[in-house]
């Protein structure tokens, strides 16, 4: 059962729980642009089967609508939390669970800084939504994601470990509960351990860590060098008999 299910209270004070008693986190991305309605039962079997923590749920290019008609229809499958990670507000939907409320810190664009948030928040007044200030940050993944070319902005080189650091604690000092570092869509390389272990050093809050984690032993290398919750998209897409066991 999922450690989110238990005593629950709110979806971040059990991420904080988690991080404080040095119990891992799962969660499984899924885009809802890459779902066809018949297949959306056959997901949530799958990922009832995995038993991860949360199930997030956006894309960086995402049809209008679609995301609430993906969380409608798989509510009725899975009862594993739903937060959405979206891409821009259009993406909002109150049959959520919960909505990382990103910026994207890495970026220099106003348009994912500030606009889209300014334009969220009259669907958000009145929502029963768990809103979570999350600090994104992208670093290069070896390949040109959807994020970087959605967002017209450029990542962090992994070699800049100092403007990696120095940004994911300047997120925290603004007031993000959450700081999730990001190697985009279909990465070729994860974001490495080094980097993790910096930005795990330096924070007080906990760290998600995502893309380009294919295997059991990137996950693991991932959560011991500090992630406190791992999120998997394009290795669950690519074989939906992934599992926590195998990887």
């Amino acid at each position: 059962m999922p450690l989110t299910q238990i005593n629950s209270t709110t979806i971040l004070e059990n991420i904080q729980r988690a991080a404080a008693n040095n119990d891992k986190l799962l969660a499984i991305l899924i885009d809802p642009d890459k779902v066809v309605s018949k297949e959306i039962s056959t997901i949530a079997e799958k990922i009832n089967h995995i038993g991860p923590d949360y199930v997030f749920v956006g894309g960086s290019t995402v049809e209008s609508g679609a995301t609430d008609i993906f969380v409608g229809a798989f509510k009725n499958y899975c009862d594993i939390p739903v937060v959405l990670f979206p891409g821009c507000e259009s993406q909002i939907s109150n049959k959520a669970d919960a909505l990382l409320f990103l910026s994207l810190l890495s970026g220099r664009n106003p348009e994912y800084l500030i606009e889209q948030q300014l334009r969220a928040v009259k669907k958000l007044e009145g929502s029963s939504l768990e809103i979570i200030p999350t600090g994104y940050i992208l670093v290069d993944g070896g390949n040109t994601s959807s994020v970087q070319r959605v967002s017209n902005t450029a990542p962090i080189s992994q070699d800049a470990l100092k403007a990696i650091v120095t940004t994911a604690k300047a997120g925290e000092y603004m007031g993000k509960q959450l700081i999730y570092l990001e190697a985009g869509s279909g990465a070729q390389i994860p974001v490495n351990t080094e980097i993790l272990q910096a930005v795990k050093a330096v924070l007080h809050i906990p760290m998600i860590v995502g893309g380009g984690l294919r295997s059991k032993a990137q996950i693991n290398a991932a959560y011991e060098s500090g992630a406190d919750l791992v999120v998997v998209g394009t290795a669950f897409e690519q074989n939906l008999n992934f599992s926590k066991a195998n990887g």
